[in-house]
């Protein structure tokens, strides 16, 4: 098998990823995020109207002349379902969602209210902070055990390779102003398991040639490493972005954003387990030294 020369790029990608987190950061600073009902709060409405008043922009259309602030209306399931979703709550008014069907059926025809929600401000805010502390604990628990299980050097790999990963998936979602939900976050976290998951294989590896080539400088060595276990990273990396693939083409609108988030996490994790954790080693000098030391102490 013929050996990839990864760490000769390792700078030029270093660069590369550098650029796309600034990038992402100044998105999440000056842009924000585009917080679903789950977040901002609101009211969504799950609806099944006529074959022939189906055209989502006429359903758009008719929400938007009832003054509801910002409207989402997105199909899924059968060609009359959709999903509404928008920023005014029924909370004050019992007859809010009355008078919204009176209004839609005389506008697009027949309707059938099959589910309503509605988030408060308050709800919603603790679900936000609910999602960034669990988001945070995971990195935080992530951080523990690879400190547990390797040295400190990897562990400062395997974190920046974490938060590359995150940030960067956060950024495109602000760029194309894709909605955050409660569904976005468990992606987030699975994407956590997921890349540490990837960059773990690849350091056993690197620390098990660690001692069995002490002659070998660690630059070498994470190229070694990384041929050693290419492809199991492929295998994995490509079944689980066809499983994905699937949600995301098939599964429906409701699944399109928790795929979109997990598609980019399998993408990110790969690369940052090649191209972040590795060149940390590299960048700190580990060596065998390092390891005997650590497991003297």
């Amino acid at each position: 098998m013929k050996t990839i020369q990864f760490n000769k790029l390792y700078k030029q990608f270093n660069i590369i990823s550098l650029i796309l987190i600034l990038v992402s950061l100044i998105l999440l600073l000056f842009k924000g995020l585009n917080y679903g009902v789950d977040f901002k709060g609101g009211t969504l409405i799950e609806i099944r109207v006529d074959q022939n008043s189906s055209k989502i922009s006429s359903i758009r259309d008719s929400f938007n002349q009832m003054n509801l602030g910002d409207v989402s209306v997105k199909s899924f399931g059968n060609k009359t379902d959709f999903i509404v979703k928008f920023e005014k709550q029924n909370s004050n008014d019992p007859e809010f969602i009355d008078n919204i069907k009176k209004k839609l059926s005389s506008s697009i025809g027949n309707v059938d209210f099959r589910r309503v929600e509605n988030v408060g401000p308050k709800v919603s805010a603790e679900l936000l902070k609910s999602g960034i502390i669990a988001i945070g604990l995971s990195l935080a628990a992530m951080l523990l055990y690879i400190w547990i299980r390797f040295e400190w050097q990897f562990s400062l790999g395997a974190i920046l390779a974490l938060f590359h990963d995150v940030i960067l998936t956060l950024g495109l979602f602000s760029l194309f102003s894709l909605e955050i939900n409660l569904s976005i976050v468990a992606a987030v976290l699975t994407i956590v398991g997921y890349s540490m998951n990837d960059t773990v294989v690849i350091f056993d590896r690197v620390r098990e040639n660690l001692k069995k080539y002490s002659d070998i400088k660690i630059f070498e060595l994470t190229n070694i490493s990384i041929n050693e276990t290419l492809s199991r990273t492929i295998i994995t990396s490509v079944t689980t972005l066809l499983a994905l693939s699937s949600i995301y083409l098939f599964g429906g609108e409701i699944l399109k954003g928790f795929s979109l988030a997990m598609i980019l996490g399998v993408i990110f994790g790969t690369y940052s387990s090649i191209y972040i954790a590795n060149p940390i080693l590299v960048f700190l000098k580990v060596s065998q030294r390092t390891i005997v030391k650590e497991e003297k102490d």
